[in-house]
């Protein structure tokens, strides 16, 4: 088996513990508010800070991975996590909470930006969607486990504390491991073999190989990035994704539970479905991604699983309004991040496209922006709900979000760089 497989495994169970570290707190929220005495607003501080933080440091964590390299940036990032997924379950105060909470989002900051800047040495371009999306689909499936998985954790160590306390220790192992087995380079890597090498580098990226330290060679710099209009449309349409995927994974669980009258174990099933459904969008996206880049239709094969994606999100989440049964919103929310889902290899591949050398950046960049979706999904959903004593407002705010991200992809060109590489002197 060719050993890049195993970079892609390695990613995916990473995936898959960033997701189950930040899913969780959703699954404890009623645990973790009786508690501390907090009300659902001050909850919704607690999900948002992470989203917040997880935002603010995406760039400083792609470039970090663009410069040393992803082997000793992901060890970083997967000890920080963990140390403050650990943390949260010691702090005994909304503000001390809000505050980890935050550091803990800073802390899984690098990873996929990370993963993204590993997968445009190692693997080959018509690689990368499939690729993208299973790395993805970990997350959406650790997500998925966690939301019963966690309400049964809690039942067996005796508090949500001690759950917290052993997702930080698994963690900390899986840095170590990424440390021993993972390199910079296939070139670099123990156990890849000479063919598997020359088969590596005559189909990936033409400036993969050149040094990460001293080549300054098509690196562009911040603002260069910044200032071009495909890098803000690609940023603004992850909003609308983020808006939509992270409702699932802060306050669908919550919104199950009260507006049925569940008990926390039906909801933790009913709120795991829409994920395994984004499990089964990003594999079906990715599968688009790469067999319509075979075919020659580079633009066509980011755009078309996009555009489809966005189509079901924006559906999906306008008939979350009129539902009536816990069968049928979980029906509506399956169809809305099925979609939203078949977005992820698509808007990271062409991170990868468009970006270069500068690829950890790049990513960094989109999901930044696109975080702050999500840090407004956790903060605006009991504000809307208080001010209109309804959901809906949110869930139309939702859909009118992903219409515009449809729009947008049909300007978004993945066979252009993002910078020319003869004036990226930065």
């Amino acid at each position: 088996m060719p050993i890049r497989y195993l970079l892609i495994l390695g990613a995916f169970l990473i995936s898959m513990l960033m997701w189950i570290d930040r899913a969780c707190i959703a699954a404890a929220e009623d645990n973790i508010a009786q508690d501390l005495n907090l009300t659902p607003t001050q909850m919704g501080w607690v999900m948002g800070a992470f989203s917040l933080g997880y935002a603010l440091f995406q760039v400083p964590g792609g470039k970090l991975a663009d410069r040393f390299g992803p082997r000793v940036v992901m060890s970083c990032v997967c000890l920080a996590w963990s140390v403050f997924t650990g943390l949260t379950g010691v702090v005994r105060q909304a503000a001390l909470l809000v505050g980890v909470r935050f550091l803990f989002g800073v802390g899984e900051a690098g990873g996929y930006p990370t993963i993204s800047r590993a997968i445009y040495s190692w693997l080959p371009i018509g690689e990368r969607g499939i690729t993208n999306s299973l790395i993805f689909s970990g997350g959406r499936l650790g997500a998925a486990v966690a939301m019963p998985g966690v309400v049964w954790l809690i039942a067996v160590t005796g508090g949500w504390q001690q759950a917290f306390y052993l997702l930080a220790g698994t963690g900390l192992v899986v840095a170590v491991f990424w440390y021993l087995l993972f390199r910079n380079m296939p070139e670099e890597h123990f156990a890849v073999g000479e063919d598997e090498v020359n088969f590596i580098k005559s189909h990936r990226a033409s400036d993969a190989a050149l040094s990460m330290k001293d080549d300054k060679t098509g690196i562009a710099s911040l603002s260069q990035i910044l200032s071009a209009p495909t890098m803000w449309m690609l940023m603004v349409q992850y909003v609308a994704h983020n808006f939509t995927f992270f409702f699932v994974a802060s306050w669908f669980f919550k919104y199950m539970k009260t507006t049925f009258e569940l008990t926390p174990a039906q909801t933790g099933w009913y709120a795991m479905m829409p994920l395994l459904c984004g499990v089964l969008g990003n594999w079906l996206a990715g599968a688009m991604v790469d067999t319509l880049y075979r075919k020659g239709h580079w633009n066509l094969s980011r755009r078309l699983p996009a555009v489809i994606g966005f189509i079901l999100a924006a559906a999906g989440m306008a008939l979350c309004i009129n539902m009536d049964t816990p069968q049928t919103a979980v029906m509506a929310m399956c169809v809305a991040i099925f979609g939203s889902d078949m977005v992820l290899s698509p808007s990271w591949t062409t991170c990868l496209d468009v970006g270069g050398r500068n690829a950890g950046t790049v990513s960094g960049a989109m999901n930044m922006v696109g975080n702050l979706g999500a840090f407004f999904t956790a903060i605006l959903f009991p504000i809307l709900h208080g001010w209109a004593g309804s959901h809906e407002p949110f869930f139309y705010l939702a859909a009118g979000l992903n219409v515009v991200a449809i729009f947008l992809w049909f300007m978004i060109r993945p066979d252009r760089p993002l910078v020319d590489l003869e004036t990226a002197n930065g």
